[in-house]
């Protein structure tokens, strides 16, 4: 199972100083995140992407194609690249070309995006958002697979003969996951392709991410991809730890107050109870984490959010260190415990590599 951790990038203020870090503060910042994710042993470093204040991460691949120069095992993704609002030609071309700047250490996680007045900053309609994306991803999955691609649709202009560049590194597409809230329509388009389907986990009750889950994973198995148990699950989740919870509480009450994810709503004792935020002792994440799997069952992955709401480096530094030394090697070892063999792994570049040339050789010998 991998663990790691995906960062939205939001610039705000520090409320307990009143400090805003600026944009070139919080890129860096997010670039060292991403650097002390791998010192620290986790598995996965990913990026969201956003084009609106307060959020900095335009350029997703052009953050990870650093972060790729600075590390050597770090699997590095999205939390989401925009397939509603990107152009799926140069989704298919620049992932592509990370595959090989990062020796296949990529994958990525598509959404539509839940901020309305992105779509007509890029000539889009919001209301055209679920046909927007199974479009543009039925053309990103050809481009990926066929040399040559001829193709017409009703959201861009027609393609003639086009071959996007570079091609995926071994022949072999960078992996998918399809991420969603609410949208049981993205559910069934990552369970339509056999792809993964990656829950936010953060911002609703559990109830409702294990219905999501469970509507993935019967149209997985319905579409004839393998058992429901073998469907590719990820969770997000976020957590803020101190030795006790009461240290916790009292440290992340002001950041989840005026959060702009969280902040002027629910109280943070009605969040935590209600959605799988949790903030409190390492015992307290290690519980409350390893509570997933009887809900959705045994997943591939799971994503923490460590640096919302303007807590400052040092103090998300010190959350990773807790995280990579106290956290995750307690849930590797039990989320291995009694899980079943044919519960698969996540897919990695290597595993899909093995995979498309054990095909290839069946496909021989029956010729």
């Amino acid at each position: 199972m991998q663990f790691g951790i995906f960062s939205v990038g939001d610039v705000t203020p520090d409320p307990t100083t009143g400090r805003t870090p600026t944009e070139a503060e919080r890129i860096k910042a997010i670039l060292r995140i991403a650097e002390k994710a791998e010192e620290v042993g986790l598995d996965v470093f990913a990026t969201g992407e956003h084009h609106n204040p307060p959020f900095v991460p335009s350029s997703p691949t052009t953050m990870l194609g650093w972060v790729a120069a600075r590390t050597e095992n770090l699997v590095l993704s999205t939390a989401t690249t925009l397939i509603t609002t990107n152009d799926p030609v140069k989704i298919a071309e620049d992932f592509a070309m990370l595959q090989h700047v990062a020796d296949g250490r990529v994958d990525l996680m598509l959404g539509r995006g839940n901020t309305g007045p992105v779509y007509p900053w890029f000539g889009k309609d919001i209301r055209e958002g679920i046909p927007l994306a199974i479009e543009n991803y039925a053309l990103l999955h050809k481009l990926w697979r066929e040399d040559v691609v001829d193709w017409e649709g009703k959201f861009r202009t027609p393609l003639q003969s086009f071959t996007a560049t570079p091609r995926p590194l071994d022949g072999v597409p960078p992996f998918v996951w399809h991420g969603s809230i609410r949208s049981p329509e993205i559910a069934e388009q990552a369970a339509y392709y056999g792809d993964g389907f990656f829950h936010n986990n953060i911002f609703w009750p559990m109830e409702h991410t294990k219905r999501m889950v469970r509507l993935y994973r019967n149209r997985y198995a319905h579409y004839g991809h393998g058992t429901p148990e073998q469907a590719i699950v990820g969770l997000g989740g976020q957590v803020f730890m101190r030795k006790n919870s009461q240290e916790a509480v009292r440290e992340f009450r002001p950041y989840f107050d005026n959060a702009p994810v969280y902040g002027h709503g629910p109280s943070l004792e009605e969040f935590t109870s209600q959605t799988p935020l949790t903030v409190g002792s390492p015992q307290q994440v290690i519980e409350r984490t390893l509570s997933f799997r009887k809900d959705v069952g045994d997943y591939q992955r799971q994503l923490f959010l460590m640096d919302h709401a303007g807590l400052p480096l040092k103090t998300v530094l010190e959350q990773l260190d807790i995280l990579g030394e106290e956290v995750v090697p307690v849930l590797r070892e039990e989320f291995a415990k009694d899980r079943p063999a044919g519960v698969p792994d996540a897919p990695t570049h290597a595993s899909l590599r093995a995979r498309a040339r054990e095909s290839a050789d069946s496909e021989a010998v029956t010729k």
